[in-house]
């Protein structure tokens, strides 16, 4: 049974501010919540209408109205979790890193996570104005991929200009990605949804790249940014 404590707590952690005071995020679902149980991510306690045969101290067994009441989901899922956000991890700085300049989709950088894990990406880094990974809405577009891959949140300025790695913003004035030669390391930067990346990153690009389009009337603005993601990560995977 519920308590109100828990479900207050439960109800917080769907703001930014909350998750950072408690240091916990929700995850909702049976394959998202054993893909965190099976990783390095804590588990806090589980709320679920069937048993997971865990410790009995973890888990609370509850009615399905019981979690439709606590859900973030318009469709409960079965089990809703609180784990610990884990320690930020040091970056390899020598590999090709994805790097987000204000993304603020949920659902968008969640994709662009999987997306990281599908193409070996070990490390996202993101700008302080991109959107919380531990948003439950992100939490749930990873499918478990958060697992896999190091997410850090700072100074993307100061990132980009202590790298010695080189730089690819896109933009749709770039170079062709099709037509040049792709290095197997590098940081890959990606901007805000509606506005493309920053001037003040755009000022620190070593090379500007775009995906051309190929329609006769060269009438779309620009792609979504999670697509322009899996695009580019292929052709620097190919390459």
């Amino acid at each position: 049974m519920l308590s109100k404590n828990q479900i207050k707590l439960i109800s917080s952690l769907k703001q930014k501010k909350y998750r950072l005071q408690h240091g916990f995020f929700v995850a909702e679902g049976v394959k998202v919540i054993n893909e965190l149980m099976a990783s390095n991510f804590k588990l806090h306690h589980i709320f679920t209408v069937k048993s997971f045969k865990i410790d009995a101290n973890l888990e609370t067994l509850i009615s399905e109205a019981e979690l439709k009441k606590i859900s973030f989901l318009r469709t409960p899922n079965t089990a809703l979790a609180i784990f610990k956000i884990p320690e930020q991890q040091q970056i390899e700085d020598n590999q090709l890193i994805v790097a987000l300049d204000d993304v603020r989709d949920p659902g968008n950088l969640g994709t662009i996570i999987r997306l990281c894990d599908w193409f070996g990406i070990k490390d996202l880094v993101c700008n302080l104005e991109t959107v919380d990974c531990y948003n439950p809405k992100v939490i749930q577009a990873t499918m478990g991929s958060i697992t896999r891959v190091n997410i850090t949140y700072l100074n993307l300025q100061t990132f980009i200009i202590n790298s010695k790695m080189t730089s690819f913003g896109t933009f749709m004035d770039g170079e062709t990605v099709y037509k040049k030669q792709l290095p197997e390391k590098g940081i890959l930067i990606f901007g805000n949804e509606a506005n493309g990346i920053s001037k003040d990153i755009e000022n620190l690009v070593s090379e500007k790249i775009t995906i051309p389009r190929f329609g006769n009337l060269q009438a779309t603005e620009s792609l979504n940014v999670a697509t322009a993601t899996a695009i580019l990560l292929s052709e620097f995977r190919r390459s």
